[in-house]
């Protein structure tokens, strides 16, 4: 049984989809932003950087959205290919979401929602560099059904952030492949049970008082 501690954020989405895509079995714990339960002791002997999401796969801890979807799709044999290039052209548009989509469109969200200046220029350079990365994979997109030709990793990394969009204020209009993709992606079922993690969880209030014994059992 793979422990899950997460949030519901596009982060968190990418590994409950994940898990869900390869039939894991996983038990959710929810971490409360509020109550900064990512940055007690116990957690952070998981994720030393107390961020969401990390999992523990017998003992094992595994932090970082992108190294936890290379660990699971490697422990599996599935969502990732086995030959050289078809691994590195995956984990090539796996790395275009960790170094680009999301930073960008993280930093877009909080200057757009949450910071209490409205510095529109700030604003614009992220949300002008959001869509930017957007045409780049609108434009992989027309050459492939998906980011790495088959479904698998790059495109769950990227789903969660890109379906959000409105969220930061960046438009997909005009871009006829990334909607086409996006479209594909929600209809999927695991998919659409990944999105409803931690929701289903059920031990909130217990999220890291088995951290420690996890880790070591």
């Amino acid at each position: 049984m793979i422990d899950l501690y997460t949030a519901a954020t596009p982060n968190g989405h990418k590994v409950s989809i994940a898990l869900e895509e390869l039939g894991l079995p996983y038990q959710v714990h929810a971490l409360s932003f509020d109550k900064k339960e990512q940055k007690t002791p116990e957690f952070l002997r998981i994720n030393p950087n107390g961020r969401i999401p990390a999992i523990v796969d017998d003992g094992f801890a595994v932090f970082e959205s992108g190294a936890i979807l290379i660990y699971l799709a490697e422990k599996t044999g599935k969502l990732l290919p086995s030959d050289v290039k078809g691994r590195s052209l995956a984990i090539q548009w796996l790395m275009f979401q960790m170094g680009g989509v999301g930073p960008m469109q993280g930093q877009a969200n909080v200057f757009f929602r949450y910071f209490p200046e409205k510095l529109q220029g700030t604003i614009e350079r992220y949300q002008n560099e959001t869509r930017r990365l957007y045409e780049v994979l609108d434009s992989r997109l027309g050459e492939a059904e998906y980011l790495a030709g088959d479904y698998g990793i790059a495109d769950i990394a990227t789903y969660p952030w890109v379906r959000v969009h409105d969220w930061a204020g960046v438009s997909v209009d005009g871009l006829e492949h990334l909607q086409r993709w996006m479209a594909a992606l929600d209809a999927r079922p695991a998919v659409q049970r990944g999105l409803l993690i931690p929701e289903r969880a059920k031990d909130d209030d217990r999220v890291v008082k088995t951290a420690q014994s996890m880790l070591t059992r």
